[in-house]
């Protein structure tokens, strides 16, 4: 049996499923992106691609943890 998944990649599934594109895919974005602060990709994702702060925000979280 595996633990579950926490933090920032928890809601994985759900962004999967309610916006139709891997993570891999918004990682990507966010990885090209000319913007640097996490607040500046937060407020990109939210405004230029339509997701929820706590979706942006667990995939910029999770992206510049992984380092880019």
């Amino acid at each position: 049996m595996t633990a579950p998944v926490k933090g920032p990649a928890s809601y994985f599934p759900s962004i999967e499923k309610k916006y139709g594109r891997p993570i891999a895919e918004w990682q990507e974005l966010i990885r090209t992106s000319p913007l640097t602060r996490h607040m500046e990709l937060v407020n990109w994702l939210k405004t230029e691609h339509g997701l929820g702060h706590g979706h942006a925000n667990a995939l910029v979280a999770h992206t510049l943890a992984e380092g880019t």
